[in-house]
């Protein structure tokens, strides 16, 4: 991994902390709550940007007890950029305890708090949407055309064509060219038909496909229906341009838990996971790839990237673990029907036990990140 790599896997990450980090910071606001810090990264303090009352200031390496001590900036949000770049906050009063204060978070209505954690996995999606105008309505969409069908194939047996664009494959929906790469991963071939739909020159087609055993380029045998693809990207009117951005953001969410439900079920390793070290090497790799053809491409590649890790993060902290904000939108949706909260303790003791969990999870995937460099 080479310094670049790290600068823009850095940024990447950044950008992606700061919109979920903003969309609990403005929902707060608007729900008139005070927030206490808004921090990029973890750890130790490097810079701090806070307000006294009277003019706002750049204050280095000071400690939350300097915050404590001086307390002309209670009542002020201190805006931070910490140590690790993995991570973010955006800390509110009352966020862990009952304080009685009108801009205390435990006083909103549940309805309130639950707008205000929801806030930060939707911005994660509006994000992907965002990037996803910026990358369509610069290189356009990828229609799941047909560029190729192997002699002796399924395909071809058939009657599939080459410019025959795919719209089902069984019972799935196929809208872009990735989901006909994805299918025989998340649906397994084993030799049985499958009924595939084209567009042929504005008519609609059916055939029923036979996938053929088959040794791929790595001299790994598995069944494959026998048709190529990964046409050109086509340029699109703002209308298709809206419609693709919005799928786009809709297929890496559904990708996000389908790949879940793999690892649930065993049918993934460990190897296949990545943390923070892995995405660096990722990120390097997209670098190195695209550099032959340009800053463009480069650009275009790791927006693209960016969009699949911001949809992740998006699905991944609406799970209902301890310590993410799914974790506490169960806890909100209890108290709804319960017409109360849960003991604070049972709160904070949950929260405590799945951030440790959390913690020792991503030590784990770290080092088998490292493991994998090697």
């Amino acid at each position: 991994m080479d310094a670049t790599s790290i600068i823009l896997a850095i940024l990447v990450f950044s950008l992606i902390i700061i919109f979920h980090e903003f969309g609990h910071f403005i929902v707060a606001r608007m729900n008139k709550v005070s927030v206490i810090e808004f921090s990029l990264g973890m750890g130790p303090r490097l810079i701090s940007f806070a307000g006294d009352g009277e003019k706002h200031r750049f204050l280095f390496l000071k400690s939350s007890a300097y915050f404590e001590e001086n307390k002309q900036y209670e009542g002020h949000t201190i805006y931070s950029l910490k140590l690790l770049p993995f991570g973010g906050s955006c800390m509110m009063l009352g966020e862990d305890e009952d304080v009685d204060d009108e801009g205390s978070f435990s006083k909103k209505s549940v309805w309130a708090r639950m707008a205000i954690i929801f806030a930060g996995p939707f911005f994660n999606f509006i994000l992907a949407f965002v990037l996803s105008l910026i990358v369509i309505g610069t290189v356009g969409y990828d229609k799941p055309v047909i560029t190729e069908v192997e002699q002796g194939s399924g395909a071809q047996a058939a009657g599939l064509m080459k410019g025959d664009v795919i719209t089902k494959i069984g019972s799935t929906k196929i809208v872009v060219d990735r989901e006909l790469s994805y299918y025989p991963v998340f649906h397994k071939l084993d030799g049985s038909p499958v009924d595939i739909t084209v567009d042929r020159n504005g008519e609609e087609k059916t055939f029923s496909v036979t996938p053929k055993m088959t040794k791929g380029v790595n001299g790994e045998e598995k069944y494959l229906f026998g048709y190529y693809h990964a046409s050109p990207r086509e340029r699109g009117n703002v209308f298709e341009v809206l419609k693709y951005s919005a799928y786009e953001v809709k297929f890496w969410i559904k990708t996000t838990i389908q790949s879940l439900g793999m690892m649930i079920t065993g049918k993934v390793s460990t190897d296949q996971i990545s943390g923070p070290v892995g995405i660096v090497k990722q990120v390097g790799d997209v670098v190195e790839k695209s550099k032959p053809e340009g800053a463009k491409t480069v650009t275009m590649n790791l927006l693209i990237f960016a969009i699949l890790i911001t949809a992740n993060l998006g699905v991944m902290n609406l799970l209902p673990i301890p310590a993410l904000d799914g974790g506490r939108l169960l806890f909100l949706i209890i108290e709804l029907f319960r017409r109360k909260p849960l003991p604070q303790k049972v709160e904070t003791y949950f929260n405590a036990g799945g951030f440790i969990a959390l913690m020792a999870l991503m030590v784990f995937i770290m080092a088998n990140d490292i493991l994998k460099l090697f």
